[in-house]
């Protein structure tokens, strides 16, 4: 049987890729000598991250004498010794030992030493000739033959054919590593429980891993978690998207500079008829150099979750995520209409999210492959409960998909041309296809109203956004119900001009602002007069609450068993939830933090916390008080004593800036992050964060990607009382995990009501 290969490089060793035993049968036999029926599957996963010859007969695969081809050829020195870098299950990159990878568009064997990509094409279509499939040879069932994903063809002695060579894959020594970010952390996950049998680990209730494929997917956000070619493709030079220097990065100059409450719109209108802004924004290189992002705390627009960041994260503790799919319509058109951006799909809220919810499993396939095959990677989805404990339990991540988007189910308050009918059945229909997808968390309602609730009146350019996606002028109103103290819809009304409350909340809308895709920046123009008038001052909230729809939406919801999320409700309908919430006994997620005085604690839902930024020398464990006082808030209440993150990243909303720095904090602050370091649990050290060129300093950035979560608990750690004092942090993924099952439980218990009603 001819050689085809072993497990060189990293992956696992009993996948046994391409030996005696890869793709065993009953015989040896192959088509040269009479073999008939179905060829066996050889392996095709193990040769992930491993050193390789490709030989067929007695030729090798070489670089011929220009550098800019490959041929076959009989000198075993002069073969190229080839890296293979898994692009997805069972597909690869061939990364020769001088950074050339074997590539064929349309025949020839090329070597090229930069590649395309669907990223730097804004081509959501384009796939590379440089991956490449191994199977079972049709000629030697005991050897390969090389698939091009691209055209479908196979390797030939010469270029592709129909016919493809046999090939085996030869263990090889002096291959150059392809491209990657590093963890700087050494260690096994080996904590996973807890003494007394709960889970160990950490939740991120709200996170938002793929927004590159959010907002048209062309770049208004820039960056993957990862990419089929690797890191360079993933997060590369984001001048392409936001211009030079980051000019055409308007939304994110407005977000960045001003947050989400004092953007000077009237102060941008130049730039926005120019086309970008008349100043620097910020440094766009991304890999290796990384001059200016990602920065978390002041880059709203760039990736923070790339995949080893997050599996760094995952080696602190982090063991549950949920993986929310999120885009805004009005943000999308804006940018791409005024032709700031480019787009690779429409706007749609709902396009983008499918494409999310597709990423994401091709994420976990990504990882996957990495590792060495199909469930050896660290990031599992789950659908359960039961596969969420199962999968922490192992020392993996569990990822539960979420949705919080604005137009959910394509449900706008103002329909559009060709939007469909939402009635009962059709939300029967739409939960029962996304619960097949995977989804168990769901936002009824975002930024913008819809058919199901008034948005979550947040203010500024936010609500400037929900006049442009409805045609309805703003509905604040000073009759708010007391009991309502936090969320986003509280305060002053931005755009005083804007507002002309009406008594029914899905009335038709008095502005025809169907052009607005096509010619933003014209159509907004038309209510300068209104967009420009004074803010209204007081405690205005949204005047509506729940649909008779979004009670529907809410009841279908808890017949499935599936998470909550109440955070962006309007004041009026926050409150008629948790009426339905109580009569049902049903819990819920707060994952931006609201918990209704309580009131979510009592139904044995969740929110999410966080630690002070600056401490205190004369009041040690000032920084994790907050935290302490929660989770003795959550006890009193009847609820389980532990609490998580919520961050947010890739979510415009900011993360936790440094301690150390001219004016960040009122006192001097002491001890710094200094590494090596161990984690909570004790089986990972932890070093220097480092992203290409670029070494990372917690102390004076802050949390400037997920990958510092260690630096972040570490600094708690340090000034925390005790190691019980931070316990509850690493308890919330059991929590988390308990409401989950809490909400199973009573839709089996409704569900019974009503079969038996």
């Amino acid at each position: 049987m001819a050689l085809a290969g072993c497990n060189a490089g990293g992956a696992d060793s009993s996948t046994n890729a391409g030996t005696e035993t890869a793709g065993s049968s009953d015989t040896e036999s192959s088509t040269e000598s009479g073999e008939t029926g179905e060829p066996p599957q050889l392996d095709t996963h193990g040769f992930a991250n491993g050193c390789y010859l490709v030989r067929s007969g007695d030729t090798f695969l070489t670089a011929n004498a220009s550098g800019q081809a490959y041929e076959f050829n009989a000198s075993e020195d002069a073969a190229a010794r080839f890296f293979m870098k898994a692009s997805d299950l069972g597909a690869y990159l061939l990364y020769d030992e001088g950074g050339g990878y074997l590539v064929s568009d349309d025949g020839p064997l090329l070597r090229q030493t930069a590649l395309q990509s669907d990223v730097l094409l804004i081509d959501d279509t384009y796939i590379s000739g440089a991956e490449w499939l191994p199977e079972t040879s049709l000629v030697d069932w005991d050897q390969y033959q090389l698939r091009n994903r691209r055209n479908d063809q196979l390797l030939g002695q010469t270029g592709l054919a129909e016919e493809g060579v046999p090939v085996t894959f030869e263990p090889a020594t002096g291959c150059t590593e392809h491209p990657e970010l590093t963890l700087d952390a050494t260690g096994t996950v080996e904590r996973t429980t807890f003494a007394d049998g709960d889970l160990y680990g950490i939740v991120d209730t709200h996170s938002h891993i793929l927004s590159n494929f959010g907002f048209g997917g062309g770049g208004v956000f820039h960056g993957g978690a990862f990419h089929r070619l690797g890191v360079e493709h993933a997060l590369p030079d984001c001048a392409l998207y936001h211009g030079e220097n980051g000019r055409k990065d308007i939304f994110g100059y407005a977000f960045d500079t001003a947050g989400a409450d004092s953007a000077d719109l009237t102060g941008l209108i130049p730039d926005l008829v120019a086309g970008e802004l008349a100043e620097d924004n910020h440094m766009t290189p991304g890999y290796p150099e990384f001059t200016g992002w990602p920065n978390a705390p002041t880059r709203s627009t760039h990736q923070t979750q790339y995949f080893k960041w997050l599996e760094r994260a995952h080696l602190a503790g982090l063991r549950l995520v949920v993986q929310h799919a999120t885009t805004n319509s009005v943000i999308c058109n804006f940018t791409i209409g005024q032709g700031l951006q480019q787009s690779r799909y429409e706007c749609n809220d709902m396009v983008g999210v499918d494409r999310i919810i597709d990423e994401t499993y091709a994420m976990e396939r990504y990882i996957d492959a990495q590792s060495g095959g199909p469930g050896m990677g660290w990031f599992r989805v789950v659908q359960t409960p039961a596969q969420a404990r199962e999968v922490i339990g192992s020392g993996k991540m569990a990822v539960i998909l979420g949705i919080e988007t604005s137009d959910l189910f394509d449900c706008a308050l103002t329909p559009k041309d060709g939007d469909p009918v939402c009635d009962e059945a059709y939300i029967k229909e739409q939960l029962d296809y996304y619960y097949a997808l995977g989804i168990r968390a769901m936002f009824p309602v975002h930024k913008y109203d819809n058919a199901f609730s008034p948005g979550d009146g947040d203010r500024a350019f936010i609500e400037l956004g929900n006049f442009l996606n409805s045609g309805h002028w703003s509905n604040f109103t000073l009759d708010c119900p007391a009991e309502v103290t936090d969320g986003f819809d509280k305060g002053d009304v931005n755009f005083g001009g804007l507002n002309q409350p009406r008594d029914v909340y899905a009335s038709p809308a008095p502005n025809n602002l169907s052009g607005f895709p096509d010619m933003p920046l014209n159509v907004t123009s038309l209510y300068l007069q209104e967009i420009l008038e004074p803010p209204l001052e007081g405690e205005y909230c949204q005047n509506a609450t729940l649909t008779p729809l979004g009670e529907t939406l809410i009841a279908e919801m808890m017949s499935r068993g599936m998470i909550i999320e109440v955070d962006h409700f309007s004041q009026q309908a926050y409150k008629r939830t948790f009426e339905l919430l109580e009569a049902a006994n049903y819990p819920a997620a707060g994952t931006h933090g609201r918990n209704f005085n309580g009131r979510l604690y009592q139904l044995g839902g969740v929110s999410k916390t966080g630690f002070g930024r600056c401490r205190d020398a004369d009041n040690p464990g000032s920084t994790v008080q907050g935290f302490i006082s929660k989770i003795q808030q959550i006890t009193d209440l009847g609820g389980y004593p532990a609490e998580g993150f919520g961050f947010d990243l890739n979510g415009f909303a900011g993360a936790r800036g440094p301690r150390f720095g001219d004016g960040v904090c009122p006192t001097e602050q002491m001890d710094p992050i200094t590494y090596p370091f161990s984690s909570y649990a004790g089986d990972i050290q932890f070093t220097q964060p480092v992203i290409g060129n670029r070494e990372l300093d917690f102390n004076t950035e802050g949390l400037v990607h997920i990958g510092l979560l260690p630096e972040l608990i570490e600094d708690a750690r340090r000034d925390a009382v005790s190691e019980a004092d931070i316990e509850p942090l690493f308890r919330s993924a059991e929590g988390y995990i308990r409401m989950w099952e809490l909400s199973e439980q009573r839709a089996a218990a409704l569900n019974g009501d009503v079969l038996g009603g």
